[in-house]
């Protein structure tokens, strides 16, 4: 082959790959809810790579449609070599002469969550899969959720309304205005393209949500807030619960509170609208009373994981004034 030839066509592939590391690195450093899988291709192929999609791309609970709570990004070991990666959150599995796994932090860039598994054989590494995978999503989520709220931080609105009319402190990014206000409640609405993000807040008497009966008190309850206070144009529309799909419920912590989250979907009876939402009832003993958070969207031309995410990380920066 002509020496010349063979230079500008060496060039360019060089010059393909660097472009192609960059975008990467520029890309998946911010990227939200995405998570680099650096495997062979051979062991992404196979039930290795099955398993970490079952695990870490499984549908995301309370959505109308299936999103992926993680997107996965697969790239062969060989592309990192002599390369480091700006991705918050990455998965690195090979075969070896040892079995391992090991959660690092900030190995690369800062923030970052490393995970690292080795394994002898296929089998060893789906057992370290299997039995570490959910240590991993929670580490990585509540990661996404500290680099959501890290991100809107820098630009929030006046919540002073919201400070004395519940008690509470509550960072909402910009963009969100107040739609609604009554005595012990505020709606919050931001306007997105084809559609819109809400944040709905109140206070109810502490025993209005029983522990033994509690998914049944909260849909009673956001359904009749949704009868009084929740409608579009006409006067006969409300928002309910969609009866078709039952909510997902668990008991959890927000700002060191007891609180039990809810997820599911909405629509507005005598409309054509419908979304999701996700609920936190939150316990306020001292108080006497549950402070009440709710994001829900409106956006049926858009993928909504991300929308969803964003309320989430914005309630749970509340902190109830002692």
């Amino acid at each position: 082959m002509n020496k010349t030839l063979f230079f500008w066509i060496f060039l360019i592939l060089s010059s393909s790959c660097q472009k192609k590391t960059d975008s990467y690195s520029q890309e998946d450093s911010k990227a939200v809810n995405t998570i680099s899988v650096i495997i062979d291709d051979q062991l992404w192929n196979s039930e290795v790579g099955d398993s970490i999609r079952n695990k870490f791309a499984s549908p995301v609970l309370g959505l109308p449609q299936e999103e992926p709570l993680f997107t996965l990004k697969q790239y062969p070991a060989k592309l990192f070599e002599g390369f480091s990666t700006g991705s918050r959150n990455m998965i690195i599995i090979k075969k070896g002469n040892f079995n391992r796994y090991e959660m690092r932090v900030n190995e690369f860039s800062t923030p970052q969550n490393t995970i690292h598994i080795t394994g002898k054989s296929t089998d060893e590494i789906l057992f370290l899969l299997e039995k570490h995978y959910q240590q991993v999503i929670k580490k990585m989520r509540d990661a996404e959720i500290s680099e959501c709220q890290k991100i809107f931080s820098d630009s929030l609105i006046d919540t002073k309304k919201i400070q004395n009319k519940f008690n509470i402190e509550l960072s909402i990014p910009f963009g969100y205005e107040t739609v609604l206000s009554r005595k012990k409640l505020i709606w919050l609405k931001k306007e997105i393209t084809s559609g819109n993000v809400s944040l709905l807040i109140y206070q109810i008497p502490y025993n209005y949500i029983h522990n033994s009966k509690a998914v049944t008190d909260i849909v009673r309850t956001r359904d009749s807030i949704g009868k009084l206070y929740i409608k579009t144009r006409g006067s006969k529309t409300k928002m309910i619960t969609d009866e078709a799909y039952s909510p997902y419920f668990s008991k959890t912590d927000v700002g060191g509170n007891i609180a039990f989250e809810t997820k599911g979907t909405w629509l507005m009876k005598n409309d054509y609208m419908s979304g999701p939402f996700i609920n936190y009832a939150i316990k306020d003993k001292k108080n006497n009373r549950i402070i009440v958070l709710e994001g829900f969207c409106y956006a049926p031309s858009k993928e909504k994981r991300d929308l969803m995410f964003e309320a989430e990380a914005i309630i749970k920066t509340i902190k109830i004034s002692k």
